[in-house]
């Protein structure tokens, strides 16, 4: 069982039973590309300031003394010179522009971007970004922005009452940034290049560089369950990018820990494959308490002198369902879990809370995660 599909098999929780959806009892090759990255390979993160105008009204108002100031400065460059206290930005709205560098990035491709307000602006439909130089980390600008901002929704409101959809104080713009100046990317040195899992793991590093030497011969080393070292062959040499695609397409059954995952907002669980347990009996019941309230009319003897009156009663019924209890022999399968599961009837969260007591009983097998 432990060689079944790592990807995890998901337990729909519907109604009072668990459907167990299974990918089939057989293990699953991952491309190393799939698993692993080549270190010095990675995006950059941009940030830049900048105005978008051309806005009906839903800019920022005149307390938004950055945007006033922003607006006379950027006259200013234009040989405009304005009285910073005249000035009306209620069509105009101050923004950061983020976006993500990807590797490789070349001068003239483009990128995209994401604008959003930093004042008080109600929305950004319509408008559009003025020239927005983009810098990265080091203080150097590596992009420029401009172009109609598309927001994917809307805000309205009159009489008291309003509607919105989405959040229109955040806009794209697809392509809206044209790179300036390229990242140096640095990925083989002293004609070694290394892989960073994705999931580092002892076992997973060690097939890594497994199949690397068993289709170069012995040029890897796990160094740690994160890094794979590879020493570049002499053929290679003039064709790094030739050699690390070989690599990428190269075979390699990764391996995790045991692990349930359980959402307790939503009552859904999801079990690795290699889950497995120990012996151990579980018993499932309910105790149910009913609670009636009836109005009763006390009637007093005849010639007691007394008064009819209205008595409120209370009733309390308590109902213990007979406990169901089922043994799970030792190293039993994800679906001998679910199916026994089932037929204890247990609901939803009977079977978190099972899950949990299995855990702390030393039962379960797996690294239980509650989000």
């Amino acid at each position: 069982m432990r060689k079944l599909i790592a990807a995890a098999l998901m337990l729909m929780l519907l109604g009072s039973q668990i459907s167990l959806v299974s990918a089939g009892p057989f293990a699953v090759n991952s491309r190393i590309k799939d698993i692993a990255k080549v270190q010095g390979v990675r995006s950059n993160q941009l940030v830049g300031y900048g105005l978008v105008v051309g806005l009906a009204g839903t800019g920022d108002s005149n307390k938004s003394l950055e945007t006033i100031q922003s607006i006379a400065n950027m006259l200013k460059t234009f040989g405009v010179t304005v009285n910073t206290a005249q000035l009306q930005s209620k069509n105009v709205a101050a923004a950061i522009i983020t976006a993500q560098l990807p590797p490789f990035a070349k001068p003239g491709d483009t990128i995209d971007i994401t604008v959003s307000s930093i004042g008080d602006a109600k929305s950004l439909q319509g408008g559009t970004l003025l020239q927005t130089p983009l810098q990265a980390a080091n203080g150097l600008v590596y992009a420029v922005a401009q172009g109609a901002v598309s927001t994917g929704g809307f805000a309205a409101s009159s009489g008291g009452s309003s509607q919105q959809k989405n959040f229109p104080t955040v806009g794209t713009t697809p392509n809206g940034a044209i790179v300036e100046r390229d990242v140096p990317m640095q990925f083989s040195s002293n004609s070694t290049i290394s892989l960073s899992l994705s999931q580092p793991d002892f076992t997973t590093a060690s097939r890594v560089s497994e199949a690397i030497d068993s289709r170069f011969g012995g040029i890897s080393i796990a160094k740690d369950p994160g890094t794979v070292q590879i020493n570049i062959p002499h053929e290679y040499r003039n064709n790094i990018v030739g050699f690390i695609a070989a690599i990428e397409e190269l075979a390699v059954t990764p391996d995790n820990i045991a692990k349930v995952v359980i959402n307790e907002r939503t009552g859904t669980i999801v079990m690795g494959s290699n889950v497995t347990v120990d012996e151990v009996a579980v018993a499932q019941g309910g105790l149910s308490i009913k609670i009636s309230k009836y109005t009763d009319i006390s009637q007093p003897p005849p010639f007691s002198g007394g008064n009819t009156e209205k008595t409120k009663n209370t009733d309390i019924d308590v109902t213990e369902d007979k406990a169901n209890i089922v043994l799970l022999p030792a190293t039993s399968s994800v679906g001998d879990v679910v199916n026994a599961l089932n037929a204890i009837g247990a609901t939803p969260r009977d079977i978190i809370s099972i899950l949990q007591a299995m855990k702390a009983a030393g039962a379960l097998h797996a690294d239980l995660q509650i989000i």
